[in-house]
C-alpha cells in the first residue's frame, strides 16, 4: 500500500448538515462526525499522557525523590520523549503500510492496558521508580505511533478545503491535553497517588479506543487491503526518510530552527515543578495553575494562529521572540500570577506557530511523502526533548530555577533571528496545488499560442 490519502467525495453516512440556524456554517467537529470522534479520541489520549507526565513529574519532585530531584525528573521526561525519536523510521513504515484506523485504535488500547498494569502495581504497594519509567516508555511509544498517524489521516477525514481548520483542531488537542494534564495530574497525585493517576489514564485510553473504532475513514481497512498489491506494482518504492527532507530545503531549514528552539522551550516542563517546589513553595494546586496557564495559552493560539498576519517564517520569528521574553520574566519576578501570565503568553506563541507551520507543511509536502515526513518531523523536533530534559534537569540540581528561566529566554533568541533571516532571504515556495495549477495554466497558454501561429502582438492589422 502507498501512503497516498484518498480525497474522494465525503462519506455521506458521517456527514451532518453544514449550515445551522441563522445561516452560519456548523463547526467542523459537528458537521463531520468521523473527524469529531477521532479528534475527541486524540483529546483523550494526549490528555492522558500529559496528565501522566505532569502528575509523575510532580510526584518525583515532591514525594518520591529526596536528592537529585532535577536529574530524576529529567530522566523521566527523557523517557517520555525518547520513543518518538528512536522509532521514527518504524512509525513511518507502519503508517504507510497499515490502515490508519487500526494503528490509532491499537495504540490507544495498548496504552490503556499499560496504564491498567501500573495501577494494579501501585495499588499493591512498593512501586519502584523504574516501573514508572517503564510505564512512561510504554505510553510514549504508543503516542509516537498515534500522533503522526492522526496527522497523516486528516485528508481521509475531511475535505481539502477543511484541512487547515482540521489542523487547527488537531493542534488544539495538545493544548486541551495540557489543560487536562495540568488540572488533573498534580492534583490527582496529591490526593490519590500514582495508582489513582494510572486509573484515570486507563479510562481515557479505553474511551479513545472506542471512539476511534466507531469512526468511518474514507479509506477503510478493506480498501487498503484490496489496493496494496496494485499500489506496490504501479508506484515506485517509497523514498528514504533522509531524502524526503533532502528534497525539501525550505522545510528542512524551518525544522532546524524549531529543533534548536525546542531545546529551550520544552525545558519548561522540567522547570515548572522545580520552580514550584523551591521558589514558590507551592503544592499540586500551584503546578496545576502554571500548567493550565501554559495549556490555555496554547489552546487560544491554536485557534487564532491563522489570524496572525505575515508570512509563516516572519510571524514565527516574532512569536519566538515574544516567547523568549515570556519565559525569561519568571527569572526576574517570582510572583505566582505574573508567572502564570507569562506562561499563557508563551503557550499562545507555541500554539500559533504550530498551526501556521503544520498547515504550511500539509500543502508543501507531496502527498505520497506525508507519512514519512510527519514521522520525521516528530522525530526531528522531538530529538531535542530528551536532551533538554536531561540537561535542564541535571542543571536544576546545581542552578536555581530562576537562572534556568533566564537561560531559556536567552537560548530562544538565536532561533528567532535565524527564522527571521530565513524569511527575508528565501522566497516561500508555492504549494503543490498551486504548482499544479500553474503548470495547467502554462500548458493552456502554450497551446493557445501555438494555435495562433505567428500572429503579431495586438492581432492582425
Amino acid at each position: 500500500m502507498t501512503a497516498t490519502p484518498v480525497t474522494a467525495a465525503p462519506v455521506t453516512e458521517e456527514a451532518t448538515p453544514e449550515v445551522v440556524a441563522g445561516g452560519r456554517r456548523a463547526p467542523l467537529i459537528l458537521r463531520n462526525r468521523a473527524f469529531g470522534a477521532v479528534w475527541l479520541g486524540q483529546v483523550l489520549t494526549q490528555a492522558a499522557v500529559r496528565m501522566f507526565q505532569v502528575g509523575v513529574s510532580w510526584w518525583i519532585v515532591a514525594h518520591a525523590v529526596q536528592d537529585a530531584r532535577g536529574l530524576a525528573s529529567g530522566l523521566f521526561m527523557a523517557a517520555c520523549t525518547l520513543p518518538a525519536v528512536a522509532l521514527a523510521p518504524v512509525v513511518a513504515a507502519a503508517v504507510a503500510r497499515f490502515a490508519h484506523r487500526s494503528i490509532l485504535r491499537t495504540a490507544a488500547a495498548l496504552a490503556g492496558a499499560a496504564s491498567g498494569v501500573l495501577a494494579l502495581w501501585a495499588y499493591g504497594g512498593g512501586l519502584p521508580l523504574t516501573a514508572v519509567y517503564a510505564a512512561a516508555l510504554a505510553l510514549a511509544t504508543c503516542q509516537a505511533f498515534f500522533d503522526p498517524c492522526l496527522t497523516t489521516s486528516v485528508p481521509e477525514l475531511v475535505d481539502d478545503a477543511d484541512i487547515e481548520t482540521a489542523t487547527g483542531f488537531e493542534l488544539s488537542t495538545q493544548s486541551l491535553a495540557g489543560l487536562g494534564g495540568a488540572l488533573l495530574g498534580a492534583l490527582t497525585v496529591d490526593r490519590a497517588g500514582v495508582a489513582g493517576l494510572a486509573v484515570g489514564c486507563a479510562v481515557a485510553y479505553a474511551g479513545a479506543a472506542l471512539l476511534i473504532t466507531s469512526a468511518r475513514f474514507r479509506r477503510t481497512e478493506t480498501a487498503v487491503a484490496d489496493t496494496t498489491d496494485a499500489a506496490d506494482a504501479d508506484v515506485p518504492q517509497r523514498r528514504a526518510l533522509r531524502r524526503i527532507l533532502g528534497e525539501l530545503p525550505y522545510v528542512r531549514r524551518i525544522l532546524i530552527c524549531f529543533t534548536a528552539a525546542n531545546l529551550f522551550t520544552t525545558a519548561v516542563f522540567v522547570v515548572i515543578p522545580l520552580y514550584t517546589r523551591s521558589v514558590l513553595q507551592g503544592g499540586g494546586g500551584t503546578v496545576a495553575l502554571l500548567e493550565a496557564s501554559l495549556g490555555a495559552g496554547a489552546l487560544i493560539g491554536a485557534f487564532t494562529g491563522t489570524r496572525v498576519p505575515g508570512r509563516p517564517t516572519v510571524a514565527g520569528a516574532y512569536c519566538l521572540g515574544l516567547m523568549a521574553l515570556a519565559l525569561a520574566v519568571p527569572g526576574l519576578v517570582a510572583h505566582r500570577l505574573v508567572i502564570a501570565g507569562c506562561l499563557a503568553v508563551a503557550g499562545w506563541c507555541a500554539g500559533a506557530v504550530s498551526v501556521r507551520f503544520v498547515a504550511l507543511f500539509q500543502r508543501l509536502v507531496p502527498t505520497a511523502d506525508k507519512p514519512g515526513f510527519f514521522a520525521v518531523m516528530q522525530a526531528v523536533l522531538g530529538a531535542s526533548l530528551p536532551v533538554a530534559s536531561l540537561v535542564f534537569g541535571s542543571a536544576g540540581d546545581f542552578l536555581s530555577p530562576q537562572t534556568l528561566c533566564l537561560v531559556q529566554g536567552a537560548g530562544l533568541l538565536p532561533a528567532a533571528f535565524a527564522l527571521a533571516l530565513l524569511g527575508s532571504r528565501t522566497p516561500e515556495p508555492p504549494s503543490a496545488e498551486a504548482e499544479a495549477d500553474a503548470d495547467t495554466d502554462t500548458d493552456t497558454d502554450t497551446d493557445t499560442d501555438a494555435s495562433r501561429g505567428t500572429e503579431p502582438v495586438g492581432g492582425a492589422r
